[in-house]
């Protein structure tokens, strides 16, 4: 497990790099972990999109369907997609928990889905 320290406090993540409490989450450790997963920064368009799940996780204990946040967001169709690749990616950083049970495929590295997996 792996953690960093942020303002005096230890902010830990699990093997994945998921957070292990939501609760520490703000745009500061986003940032850090969007620097984990490979950005440099995050533009308004990206925390539009990170915003977005965390709020929708909250209210649903759900992941949202990526048309619905982009049309919501009033971001182009597949807004998800083109800012971060992999959806899975938005998730992490939003600092939501892993997903149990589900995991993201792509034919092509570009447009991934949602299937149910172990």
């Amino acid at each position: 497990m792996a953690s960093i320290n942020y303002e005096g406090k230890n902010i830990r993540f699990d093997t994945d790099g998921y957070l292990t409490n939501q609760d520490d989450w703000n745009e500061d450790i986003a940032l850090i972990m969007a620097t984990r997963e490979g950005f440099e920064e995050l533009t308004s368009e990206q925390l539009a999109i990170i915003k977005f799940m965390r709020g929708y996780y909250k209210k649903y204990s759900a992941f949202p369907n990526l048309n619905y946040v982009c049309k919501t967001i009033d971001q182009p169709r597949k807004c998800v997609n083109d800012q971060f690749i992999n959806p899975e990616k938005a998730w992490k950083i939003a600092g939501l928990p892993k997903l149990d049970g589900i995991h993201f495929v792509t034919m092509d590295g570009k447009q991934f889905i949602m299937e149910e997996c172990c």
